[in-house]
């Protein structure tokens, strides 16, 4: 007998910490059911989603294009360049708009941390917010779908150890991947330059040098280093970083067996991680790209359901 999981509804999805459990594991089997094949039943026969991204972005920006076409959603294209933008209009009144145009869902990408708090505190504008990546703050469908990636390898996130390497302090993604691993039972740890490290994360896990770590974990999630947010201050070259504080095949040759190594892209080749291994045999880097669709399908899907 085949138990269909109830749905997950959503008002908005703006942080991962505002998930529960149950509403993270929801998605996640959902968005496998989606790669699976399953089909959406909308509530109305019309939806329209606008992704409105201030920053650049291919993965993000394109695997919500696909999976809002894939459940048969209107897109209303955005492009900041040639939108009232250049007049200055406010993000607030960008979203407004959309809102009245009868827009059901934005999806934004914005330099400011926590730029929703007014969006979702209006009383006139009426679509779901998606988060698509705010700032240094946080990036909750990118982590959703890389829980789903290490879900569907290993079955569970109890009792595995998970490094997160790289430039964390600058990484949204690191944010968000660290609060719910911890949660869900893994056990994290960091490494990578000093400097990108801040001891506020060892509420999450702890910081060990690279070569004690990548003999012990089962997850490898190597973090890009983030130019644009370092003003050209970087102490190292990609040389020296790659040698220093990347995954080398050198390093890689040292993983258990069964050990993946993830990424959430676009990878800097032989900086973070060594260009053969990014297409690999230990690589879940595509699959996680992938997943980025189906598990977004879920997410749409649940933030719909919650403006019903």
């Amino acid at each position: 007998m085949i138990i269909q999981q109830e749905r997950i509804s959503l008002k908005h999805l703006l942080t991962v910490e505002a998930l529960t459990d149950q509403e993270v594991m929801g998605l996640i089997r959902r968005g496998q059911e989606f790669k699976n094949g399953a089909k959406w039943t909308p509530e109305k026969e019309q939806y329209f989603a606008t992704n409105l991204f201030f920053e650049n972005s291919t993965r993000t920006h394109k695997s919500f294009d696909v999976a809002e076409k894939k459940l048969g959603i209107e897109v209303i294209e955005f492009d900041a360049s040639t939108s009232s933008v250049q007049k200055g209009e406010t993000l607030y009144d960008t979203v407004l708009t959309m809102s009245a145009l009868g827009v059901d869902v934005a999806v934004i990408r914005h330099g400011d941390e926590n730029y929703y708090d007014d969006l979702i505190q209006s009383k006139t504008i009426q679509c779901g917010i998606i988060n698509g990546g705010d700032g240094s703050g946080q990036h909750p469908t990118q982590c959703l779908l890389d829980l789903m990636t290490i879900y569907e390898e290993f079955g569970r996130f109890e009792g595995l150890k998970v490094a997160i390497v790289g430039d964390i302090t600058h990484s949204r993604v690191a944010k968000s991947n660290m609060q719910m691993l911890k949660r869900l039972g893994a056990q994290v740890f960091f490494s990578g330059p000093a400097q990108w490290y801040d001891e506020e994360f060892e509420v999450y896990g702890h910081y060990l040098p690279l070569d004690e770590l990548v003999g012990e974990v089962d997850v490898m999630m190597m973090l890009r280093v983030q130019h644009e947010r370092h003003d050209g201050n970087e102490s190292f070259s990609k040389e020296e970083y790659h040698q220093q504080y990347g995954l080398t095949v050198g390093r890689a040759k040292k993983m258990k067996e069964g050990a993946i190594i993830m990424h959430p892209a676009p990878v800097n080749r032989d900086v973070e991680l060594a260009d053969s291994l990014v297409e690999g045999y230990q690589a879940r880097i595509i699959q996680q790209m992938t997943n980025g669709v189906f598990v977004r399908m879920a997410i749409l899907e649940a933030v719909l359901a919650g403006r019903a």
